[in-house]
C-alpha cells in the first residue's frame, strides 16, 4: 500500500485521488470539531460559504464553523470542540464550514473514501485505512494554502500507525511527517509550538482546545464522508 501526502489544500492534485482512500486533517480545529460531533451522534455537513450555509438557519440545521478561528456570526457553534457536545449535537445534522478543513474536504471529491482524521482518532483511522489496503493519500489541510506544522506532525501520527500495522510505501513528504512524529511523539506539543497557527490560536484564547485536539486516540469513531454527510464509518 502506498501513502502520499499533500501539505496544504492548494497542492491538491485531484487526478492524484482516483481510486484511492483519502484521510484529510484540519487538526487545529476543523476536524477535531467533526471527529467529536460524529462521536458524540451528528451528521456533518461540510459547506464552503458563509451565504450557503445560511440558508439552511431556519431548516432545523445547526450551523457551525469559523473564520479567522472565530465564530460566525448568526451561527450556533464556533469550531470549538468543546461546544460540540453530546447534549447537544446528539441526532443533530450541523451545517459546518471552516477557513480550511472544508476546503480540504471539497478537493477529496475525487477519492474513493474521504475520511477524517485527528489526533484524537489517529489510530482508529490508521486501522480502518489498513483494513481496506488501497493506495491512500492524506491531505492536510494547511493553513491560507501553506504547509502547517500541526497538520504536518498529526498525519506523521496516521501514518505511523499505519506503518505499524502494515509496511507501507511511503514518498518523501510521508516519510518526513512519520519522522516527525516518531521523533516527537512524546513531546507533541513542544513541535507544534513552532507553527504560526498554534500562536495565532493562543493569541485568541484556545489554549484549552489546542490541549484536548493534541489528545491521542481517546476517540474509536472514524467518520466518513458520503453524499455530502459525514458520518461514522460502518
Amino acid at each position: 500500500m502506498e501513502i502520499s501526502l499533500f501539505n496544504s489544500v492548494d497542492e491538491v492534485n485531484k487526478s492524484s485521488l482516483v481510486d484511492k482512500n483519502v484521510v484529510v486533517i484540519d487538526a487545529l480545529r476543523a476536524t477535531s470539531v467533526i471527529v467529536t460531533a460524529v462521536n458524540n451522534g451528528a451528521v456533518v455537513i461540510p459547506i464552503l460559504e458563509i451565504e450557503e450555509a445560511l440558508k439552511h438557519k431556519d431548516k432545523g440545521y445547526l450551523l457551525g464553523g469559523e473564520r479567522r478561528g472565530l465564530k460566525i456570526e448568526g451561527f450556533d457553534l464556533g469550531n470549538s470542540p468543546f461546544e460540540y457536545k453530546r447534549e447537544i449535537v446528539e441526532g443533530r445534522k450541523i451545517i459546518f464550514t471552516t477557513t480550511n478543513g472544508t476546503r480540504a474536504i471539497y478537493k477529496a471529491f475525487d477519492a474513493n473514501n474521504i475520511y477524517i482524521a485527528s489526533m484524537l482518532n489517529g489510530k482508529a483511522t490508521a486501522r480502518k485505512v489498513v483494513e481496506e489496503n488501497k493506495d491512500t493519500v492524506i491531505i492536510c489541510a494547511g493553513t491560507y494554502g501553506r504547509l502547517s506544522l500541526d497538520d504536518f506532525i498529526c498525519a506523521g501520527k496516521v501514518i505511523y500507525e499505519m506503518n505499524y500495522l502494515m509496511e507501507c510505501r511511503l514518498d518523501d513528504s510521508s516519510t518526513a511527517a512519520y519522522l516527525a512524529y516518531r521523533d516527537y511523539k512524546d513531546k507533541i506539543l513542544e513541535y507544534v509550538k513552532n507553527a504560526k497557527h498554534y500562536k495565532y490560536l493562543i493569541s485568541i484564547g484556545c489554549a484549552e482546545d489546542i490541549r484536548y485536539c493534541f489528545t491521542e486516540d481517546i476517540i474509536d469513531v472514524v467518520p466518513c464522508y458520503r453524499d455530502g454527510e459525514i458520518k461514522a464509518a460502518p
